[in-house]
């Protein structure tokens, strides 16, 4: 199994709109990449590691596939019209990890 984590990076002043990204784009990639899809999570960043610190991201996503084959064959063939979507919630360039899941 892989997963890939699709990061937001918190910055002052910068939106992220979480209703659309739940509500419209979560179901969107949902739609596009099909069963490929075995698991999704989003989680909101709600403060840093030491007590009064900001956060580090505003929005993690974790998306599991069984591979990386399986990851780019179904997202790639929907790859620029869901990063087409982006502006839509946020100006946050999104950093993305393909990682094996261990444990």
């Amino acid at each position: 199994m892989i997963k890939v984590s699709v990061f937001y990076p918190y910055s002052q002043g910068v939106k992220f709109d979480m209703g659309y990204y739940l509500q419209k784009h979560i179901p969107m990639v949902q739609k596009l990449v099909g069963p490929a899809l075995k698991a999704i999570t989003v989680e909101q960043g709600i403060a840093g590691g030491a007590p009064g610190a900001t956060i580090t991201y505003t929005t993690i996503a974790h998306l599991t596939f069984n591979s990386v084959d399986t990851f780019q064959a179904a997202f790639g063939a929907h790859s620029t019209e869901i990063m087409a979507d982006v502006p839509n919630y946020t100006a946050i360039q999104p950093i993305i990890q393909i990682s094996e899941v261990k444990l």
